[in-house]
């Protein structure tokens, strides 16, 4: 009786530990989104200060996102080598510092530079906690991974409402000071709930027998690999598949961000404001499908809810690029958000608990090339055949995703069906 006593206060301890870690793992996501969106709100302030020209300008942008797929790739082994939770308060304590080079740099070259060291932090913290996530999602054996991202989306809308606000007041020096000491006050509060124990992984629980397929609501052991040559093959092809529907949905997210505001403003004629709508439409749909996402992986299954999300981001994107109503095209941004929201958690998931780190650093290499690749490729296409035309492709990505999923995930159940 007592050592059942035992067990069950010890378990209690543990589901409590594992809780505050969420909690803690939350918060880091939503300041991740929070200071990206306060340094783009400033990006227009720094070009004035530093003289560059537009085509300088891009250049020197280009910076931080070599600098982000740098410490993506070894961001994995980096995680092994430290341990996860620890990389990622490192890491969001070091990308709170570097938010002051930018608005530093007196020149486009310095501020390349200062970029390049802002993108390896930023892309570290992004590996490192989606790796921590993913041992959550075992830990707890449900998918919670839509509910981090859905943070992210958060702070990023909070980050960008408050850049606002404050733009017109402040230097970028002065504004990105702020949120530098508010980023490194939840570095330290939240690192406070993530650390303890961190030298022991959260997810211990045993794989899943070898009846059960893989999945992203699956109770099972990050990292867990099929063994033996082939099955290192077969891991790597699988994680493969889910870092290319990381890298479609992240597509569409930086087209969308780039050219949805232009098309809105150069094709349909809407007003400064009404343009600006289209993004906010799709970024608040997204969080609301991410804050959803949870339920949804678990009462219609990973491949149910990536296979109808592909097709709503597609039939939303068609409506958006090719309607002649404004009105109809901010549906169809607000569609393609709720369409692409689960895309992306569910791929780091799935390729976390396929491959531990190295399968999230992949999966997150594909998917930032993916955000990379979009706003350039649409810009090419529009120049030669029309912005509408160029847009069209965020509606064939979704639908190729639908395929992939439902050709790699056939006939997946339901979490609360399986025993």
């Amino acid at each position: 009786m007592r050592v059942t006593r035992l067990r069950v206060a010890g378990q209690r301890v543990a589901g409590q530990r594992v809780a505050g870690q969420r909690i803690a793992l939350t918060g880091f996501f939503a300041v991740h989104g929070f200071m990206y969106a306060n340094w783009a709100v400033r990006v227009p302030a720094v070009k004035e200060q530093t003289g560059a020209s537009a085509g300088t300008l891009g250049l020197a942008l280009l910076g931080m996102s070599a600098g982000a797929v740098t410490t993506m790739l070894i961001a994995g082994a980096l995680c092994r080598r430290f341990g996860s939770r620890r990389l990622t308060v490192a890491s969001c304590a070091l990308l709170s510092v570097t938010l002051l080079l930018p608005p530093l740099a007196r020149s486009a070259t310095a501020l390349g530079l200062a970029l390049f060291v802002f993108g390896a932090a930023y892309g570290c913290l992004n590996v490192a906690m989606n790796s921590v996530a993913v041992g959550l999602v075992a830990a707890l054996r449900r998918p919670i991974m839509p509910s981090f991202h859905a943070a992210w989306s958060l702070g990023g809308l909070a980050g960008a409402g408050l850049g606002g606000l404050l733009a017109p007041h402040l230097s970028p020096l002065r504004h990105l000071l702020l949120i530098a000491l508010a980023g490194l006050l939840v570095t330290a509060v939240a690192g406070t709930a993530l650390l303890p124990g961190a030298s022991a992984p959260p997810a211990a629980s045993a794989p899943p027998a070898a009846s059960t397929p893989p999945a992203a609501s699956t109770p099972l052991a990050v990292g867990t690999n099929y063994r033996g040559w082939r099955g290192a093959l077969r891991t790597g092809r699988v994680v493969g598949v889910f870092g290319l529907i990381a890298l479609c949905a992240a597509y569409g997210e930086g087209a969308i961000g780039d050219w949805g505001a232009l098309h809105l403003r150069q094709d349909l004629g809407a007003s400064t404001g009404l343009a600006a709508a289209g993004y906010a439409a799709f970024a608040l749909a997204e969080a609301i499908g991410r804050l959803s996402g949870s339920t949804l992986l678990e009462r219609c299954g990973q491949a149910r809810v990536l296979v109808t999300g592909g097709l709503i981001a597609c039939a939303g994107m068609l409506a958006a690029a090719l309607s002649p109503d404004i009105w109809l095209a901010l549906a169809g941004f607000a569609a393609t958000g709720l369409g692409l929201a689960n895309m992306f958690p569910a791929a780091m998931t799935r390729a976390g608990l396929l491959a531990g780190p190295g399968g999230v650093a992949l999966a997150s290499t594909l998917g930032y090339t993916g955000f990379l690749l979009g706003p350039p490729a649409i810009g090419f296409l529009a120049s030669e055949f029309g912005l509408p035309a160029g847009l069209t492709t965020v509606a064939f990505l979704a639908l190729a995703t639908a395929v992939i999923a439902g050709r790699s995930m056939p006939g997946e159940a339901p979490a609360t069906t399986r025993k």
